[in-house]
């Protein structure tokens, strides 16, 4: 790399990282005396010493390192002005890594995965379904579909679905046992229980009005899996909580009866996440964009 080709913002951030001019020189692959020369003229044209020389390093004057900072901010602009222009033309392909929960995964997720395949040929989609929490910059994931709101505050969310909560059972269940109308009464019911993610086990959170009680719940059977969790509500196992998108077509066909109406659960609306809205890479912008239609189609037919 030239001397006459590094932009002197570039050439001093460089400077002040190595902290040495024959480094500098070194990396530069140019001279000591040409790095000198090239600090001393930069010196010059804006009257004011910038660092402090000695025989082995150098150190910053104030108004080397009040430079330093703004050469700095500058650089990063120019780069991500440069990525976004790049990223805006570029067509999407490469490797998308997403991640979803296996229920919800195996049946809205991967079609849709399947459809955006044969739009987008050059992007080679993996799909990953797992239960636990994730990190998506440890794991080294482009997007994560989840129910509720992660705490991550550092990830950008997109709202995909709204998805209530509620109690249900089996009429079996129901006539046997009889059905609860107060949070109480769950105490005496048989209640089966989804060990999900971080969610406080055996405790359910039911609202009425401004009213907000943590309700202990217990039963014979749980399990981490929500298909299973589901089976075992439809053979009269108890009572159970679920999301209206896997309870639906059974409070439909009558095969599960919704318990305790007046109270309210918190919602499990249905959010795509991503680490950020600046600089994406075509890739995770196109499937982005492709998802957020797919459920939106899904909505205005419902």
């Amino acid at each position: 790399m030239k001397t006459d080709s590094a932009p002197d913002l570039t050439f001093f951030v460089l400077l002040a990282k190595l902290g040495s001019m024959s480094a500098t020189a070194r990396e530069l692959g140019v001279t000591p005396p040409a790095v000198t020369k090239r600090l001393s003229l930069m010196e010059q044209r804006l009257g004011v010493r910038l660092v402090n020389r000695t025989t082995r390093r150098i150190s910053l004057t104030n108004e080397g390192e009040s430079y330093l900072a703004q050469a700095s901010h500058i650089l990063h602009q120019i780069r991500e002005m440069e990525a976004s222009v790049a990223s805006g033309r570029a067509a999407p392909k490469g490797l998308l890594r997403v991640n979803a929960t296996p229920g919800f995964g195996r049946t809205r997720i991967a079609p849709i995965v399947s459809r955006f395949a044969h739009a987008y040929p050059e992007v080679e989609v993996e799909l990953h379904l797992t239960d636990r929490p994730i990190s998506l910059v440890e794991e080294a994931y482009d997007l994560a579909i989840r129910f509720g709101e992660l705490p991550d505050t550092r990830l950008t969310a997109r709202k995909l679905m709204a998805n209530r909560r509620f109690l249900c059972a089996s009429p079996g269940y129901i006539k046997k046992a009889g059905e609860p109308h107060t949070p109480a009464e769950l105490h005496r019911h048989r209640c089966i229980l989804h060990r999900q993610n971080d969610d406080v086990y055996g405790t359910w959170r039911l609202q009425k009005g401004k009213v907000e009680e943590l309700v202990k719940v217990r039963g014979a059977v749980s399990s981490n899996d929500g298909d299973i969790v589901m089976l075992w509500a439809l053979a009269g196992h108890g009572i159970v909580q679920r999301s209206e998108w896997d309870a639906a077509r059974y409070l439909a066909s009558g095969r599960l009866r919704q318990v305790m109406r007046d109270y309210t659960l918190p919602d499990a609306d249905l959010y795509l996440y991503y680490l950020s809205r600046q600089n994406q890479p075509a890739k995770v912008r196109a499937f982005i964009d492709f998802i957020a239609g797919e459920f939106e189609q899904t909505s205005s037919l419902a």
